[in-house]
C-alpha cells in the first residue's frame, strides 16, 4: 500500500510541476491542478497556488513563513487578475509583476475593454491606445 502512495505523491508532484507551465489564463482554467499555499513550504520562481479562493504566482523563491501570505507578501507572490476566463472582472491597478497581457478583457467605468498589449498596466483612460473598448 505504501507503494501506492509514494506513486500518488510522486504524480501529484509532477502534475504540479506540468501545471506550473501553464499560462495565467490556462492555469485559472485548470486551478483545482495547483496546491493551496503553506506556511513551511519552499517555492519556486513561477509556482502557482491558490489562497483563499484566488490564484498567486511566486515571484521570488522563498521559504513561506506564517506572515508571507499571497494577500500581504507583494513582493513575494503576484495575484492573478484574470480570475475567470469566462467572467470580465472589475479593471484592477496591476503590479509590473501581474500585468494585463494582450487579448484579456476587463470592466471599466462602466465599459468593457480588451488589452490591445501585452504587460498593460495602465487603466484605459491612461492609456487609451493599448485598449479597445468592445
Amino acid at each position: 500500500m505504501s507503494n501506492i502512495i509514494e506513486k500518488a505523491v510522486q504524480l501529484r508532484k509532477v502534475i504540479e510541476q506540468l501545471a506550473d507551465n501553464l499560462t495565467d489564463t490556462e492555469a485559472v482554467a485548470n486551478s483545482e491542478l495547483f496546491p493551496k499555499w503553506q506556511a513551511g513550504e519552499s517555492y519556486a520562481v513561477g509556482t502557482k497556488v491558490q489562497y483563499n479562493g484566488t490564484l498567486y504566482k511566486c515571484l521570488q523563491a522563498h521559504d513561506a513563513q506564517v506572515d508571507w501570505i499571497p494577500v500581504d507578501a507583494s513582493s513575494l507572490w503576484a495575484k492573478v487578475l484574470i480570475p475567470n476566463p469566462d467572467v470580465i472582472p472589475e479593471w484592477e491597478q496591476p503590479d509590473s509583476t501581474n500585468p494585463y497581457m494582450k487579448g484579456d478583457k476587463v470592466t471599466f467605468n462602466g465599459k468593457t475593454y480588451e488589452s490591445l498589449i501585452d504587460n498593460n498596466v495602465w487603466s484605459p483612460d491612461a492609456y487609451p491606445a493599448g485598449w479597445k473598448e468592445m
